[in-house]
């Protein structure tokens, strides 16, 4: 229902009249479109035009609903009912700034569970293109002002392929306040914190630099409390960018098998032709393979040849690397042109200056703790 409708109907059942005003009500008109005729709070002392219709509203005070009754026991108790309710899912009392849990509110575990713990949204960062190597993640901190206290963040990451069974390999676990920020992490993992659209909401961000190229990976969060508690899950699955091929260099190598093809072969020739096949990656042979059959296909494929020439041993274990390369990647490497790129993407690392007093807990560390960023 639109808000001039809203006051209409107030109008028409008379609860809005000059000696009869709802009392924590007022009405402001101001000249943002076109009031309607029925409206006579918008009307002005000395001039006829009707003033226009409100199209946006402007609130300028909020007042809590317990504010506006008047005695003061009644107004604790809606108080303390109200916050119970909004922190503490009504099963127990905010005291400063967190939940006393009624003794109904504990969870199987023994753990009080009147204040529920956040799940936090894992999330690709918009800010950094993923590549083949390298890729950025971001979330929101979401520890509330009241209730629950965040401890940790814990980031799991591991490749996912046909021969890995997903639910019995974790992968690798790390600790965001004890391996990340602490600077214990290795090289292949940069972690920073900034503040979000809002500045008192905080935005955690985790670059990995040595992931494979052409890799599916799966990676999960979840948030920790002072309690021992954990959220829900939080899963991001990617695949990285396909690797980069010298198209030059595919092409090179693709002759220098044709030559070795070519005619008698010799044994000596026979193992060159395999030990140059074996070192380049797989994806730079789906290429090479691209090249002999577009130019020497009417001499037979690069598989009969292969197989005709190496035997079908060594051909298959040539050929069998070629299953590593994703549909996806196959698909680009059949292209008839590829355009090189080069991108160079700037990030940063965090580290602490001061040493983390025992047993003070992390999240007033985020908030206290000076950060130096270096690019």
């Amino acid at each position: 229902m639109p808000f001039i409708t809203y006051l209409s109907g107030l109008l028409t059942a008379q609860m809005l009249s000059d000696d009869h005003l709802i009392s924590g009500v007022e009405i402001h008109c101001e000249e943002k479109g076109r009031c309607p005729s029925t409206c006579h709070l918008c009307r002005r002392p000395g001039k006829e035009q009707l003033s226009p219709t409100p199209v946006l509203l402007e609130i300028s005070r909020v007042v809590p609903l317990y504010a506006l009754i008047q005695d003061n026991d009644t107004r604790e108790a809606f108080k303390g009912a109200l916050m119970s309710s909004y922190w503490c899912s009504g099963k127990g009392d905010v005291i400063e700034d967190w939940c006393r849990c009624d003794l109904n509110a504990f969870d199987e575990n023994g753990l009080p569970n009147c204040s529920p713990l956040p799940q936090p949204v894992l999330r690709l960062s918009p800010t950094v293109e993923p590549s083949s190597t390298v890729v950025s993640l971001e979330w929101l901190d979401v520890q509330p002002a009241i209730g629950t206290k965040v401890s940790d963040y814990v980031l799991q990451h591991k490749k996912v392929d046909e021969y890995t069974d997903t639910d019995l390999y974790t992968g690798e676990s790390l600790s965001f306040a004890d391996d990340l920020l602490s600077g214990l992490a290795t090289s292949c993992v940069a972690a920073g914190r900034s503040h979000g659209d809002v500045p008192e909401t905080s935005l955690y961000s985790v670059i990995f630099k040595c992931l494979e190229p052409d890799g599916l990976y799966k990676f999960t969060l979840y948030a920790v409390d002072t309690r021992g508690r954990h959220s829900e899950l939080s899963t991001v699955t990617l695949r990285t960018a396909c690797p980069l091929v010298d198209d030059s260099k595919a092409e090179e190598i693709a002759d220098k098998i044709y030559n070795l093809y070519n005619g008698y072969t010799s044994g000596k020739e026979q193992q060159t032709a395999y030990n140059t096949l074996m070192e380049v990656s797989a994806s730079m042979l789906f290429r090479v393979q691209h090249h002999y059959n577009s130019h020497y296909e009417k001499f037979g494929d690069f598989v009969w040849r292969s197989e005709d020439e190496l035997g079908p041993r060594k051909a298959h274990l040539i050929l069998r690397r070629l299953e590593k390369v994703s549909s996806h990647c196959s698909t680009l490497l059949r292209s008839a042109y590829i355009q090189s790129r080069t991108e160079t993407m700037p990030y940063l690392f965090c580290r602490s200056e001061e040493v983390r007093p025992p047993g003070m807990v992390w999240y007033s560390i985020l908030k206290d703790t000076k950060v130096t960023y270096l690019i």
